[in-house]
């Protein structure tokens, strides 16, 4: 049976209106950014340049380097303006879309969903080959129409004084579908994105066919015999894990102080790109797997938009609704794609906390944000998954 869509529809009454969106940032932003790097303070490495610390300095200073004198904004703020972009609100909070419709009559909508440090920039070299994948290598039956939102409290949203955690996000997304049109729909998530994703599968809203994520965050509960049945890849697998966490600082202070680390990142461009640079390199491993301008373009919509704040809360938020909420199961049709360089999902503890794993792939590549470094390969598996549902 054909996928079901529709043209979106006018919102009713009680629906916030639909707005297009263009984005143009003036010159006095630039200029002020231009200052500001010009002026940056840097530390000093003590002997320690490497990443062992944290970003390295002489990384961050070639980057910073780059970005005030060779990188062109404008170019990328026109690349940007040639996607349909609008704006509307939901639960109180703005929401800013990316909505992109393939030429095929047939095509499956799509929720493409980013993570933290990211934005809608993540998905920017998917959107040819899933709504037009026969101009890349694929099948046209295989096209999907996309919906990519910047998260409430992220980026050309705009930030967020309430709490935003993951179930209220979901709703929101179901939300936006709906008040698009979409009877049907499927969603894809990278990190905060995949979180998002699989709170859908727990919600299991009328309409959501299936979730496909990079990551499912399933880890040892400490009960008795958990760990008999692992096998060796496993016990690997938990030790690549014990390193990624041993170095992701991160999150422990966006979960107990994301203000007060705020101040600097909302204060210096330099402190909000090594904030970002620190898990988009995977902590120095994997420096240069994404190009300096969509690195940078990223950190531009946390910078221009004066999201600091929200986007850390986002962890302090989460932290708190899972402590109310306790565990929940995801019975939503699943698929996981795991990436080659991104710490690795561990399959006997997802089936554990998820019912319905339909679609398991290790792929030969990618990151924590492969849909920047290895978007053909993503796209492959995105469509492998939905193809059951169309």
């Amino acid at each position: 049976m054909p996928h079901e869509s529709r043209r979106p529809a006018s919102p009713s009454a009680a629906q916030a209106p639909i707005v297009p969106f263009e984005l143009h940032v003036s010159e006095s932003a630039l200029a002020e950014l231009r200052l500001r790097l010009e002026l940056t303070r840097w530390p000093q490495a003590g002997g320690a340049d490497g990443w062992e610390h944290g970003v390295s300095v002489a990384y961050a200073r070639e980057l910073a380097a780059y970005w005030q004198d060779a990188y062109d904004w404008r170019a990328e703020e026109a690349s940007l303006n040639a996607r349909p972009q609008f704006t509307t609100e939901i639960d109180g909070a703005n929401v800013h879309f990316l909505h992109v419709r393939s030429a095929e009559p047939d095509a499956a909508p799509l929720l493409l969903l980013h993570g933290w440090p990211s934005s809608i920039v993540e998905f920017r070299h998917l959107i040819g080959p899933l709504t037009d994948p026969a101009a890349h290598g694929g099948s046209r039956t295989d096209a999907f129409h996309l919906v990519i939102p910047s998260l409430p409290g992220f980026g050309l949203s705009g930030p967020t004084e309430e709490p935003w955690p993951v179930s209220r996000i979901a709703a929101a997304m179901h939300e936006l579908m709906g008040r698009l049109g979409y009877e049907q729909y499927g969603a894809h998530g990278s990190d905060l994105g995949a979180m998002v994703s699989r709170e859908l599968g727990v919600l299991q809203p009328q309409g959501l066919q299936g979730i496909h994520v990079l990551q499912l965050f399933s880890f040892p509960s400490g009960e008795p015999g958990e760990m008999e049945p692992l096998g060796q890849d496993d016990f690997e697998r938990l030790a690549f894990l014990s390193r990624f966490v041993e170095r992701a600082g991160f999150s422990a202070i966006m979960e107990k102080r994301p203000l007060t680390l705020a101040y600097g990142l909302a204060d210096s461009p330099v402190g909000q790109m090594a904030w970002i640079a620190d898990l988009f390199c995977g902590f120095g491993d994997h420096v240069g797997f994404i190009g300096r301008d969509d690195f940078l373009t990223n950190v531009m919509l946390y910078w221009l938009t004066g999201t600091a704040a929200s986007t850390s809360r986002i962890y302090y938020d989460n932290q708190r609704q899972a402590s109310q909420d306790g565990f929940r199961r995801n019975d939503a049709p699943t698929g996981v794609a795991v990436c080659a360089h991104d710490f690795k999902t561990i399959r006997p503890f997802a089936e554990r906390d998820n019912g319905a794993i339909v679609h398991w792939s290790e792929l030969p590549g990618g990151t924590h944000f492969a849909a920047l470094d290895e978007p053909r390969l993503l796209a492959a598996d995105i469509r492998a998954f939905f193809r059951r549902f169309r």
